[in-house]
């Protein structure tokens, strides 16, 4: 399955690609290349994350691994909320209510 996804920053959170690079290499321990303006990284249940900034929002599409096992989800997911804490500044409490505000405008 793919998904997209896009988040606001926080503020003092800079949209910055080179941040965000240095994010996701806290939270990947894999290579990340460079495709334009996108990082991508394959790591764990994740077959391929797309990362970019766009309107000053950060975007993400994600490709999930069908052949992933219970525990590389649970890791992959855990790594990936961690990065979307530091990446926006929001953590994941914050982003759903974001999420479910937007929703009803």
């Amino acid at each position: 399955m793919i998904f997209i996804k896009i988040y606001k920053f926080k503020r003092g959170f800079k949209p910055e690609t080179d941040r965000i690079r240095e994010v996701i290499e806290t939270h990947f321990p894999v290579p990340v290349t460079q495709e334009n303006e996108k990082l991508i990284v394959n790591y764990g249940a994740l077959q391929r994350i797309e990362v970019w900034i766009e309107d000053k929002k950060l975007h993400l599409q994600t490709k999930s691994n069908p052949d992933a096992t219970d525990e590389e989800i649970i890791e992959t997911n855990k790594r990936f909320r961690k990065f979307l804490d530091d990446a926006t500044g929001y953590s994941s409490k914050q982003r759903v209510k974001a999420a479910k505000k937007e929703a009803l405008d």
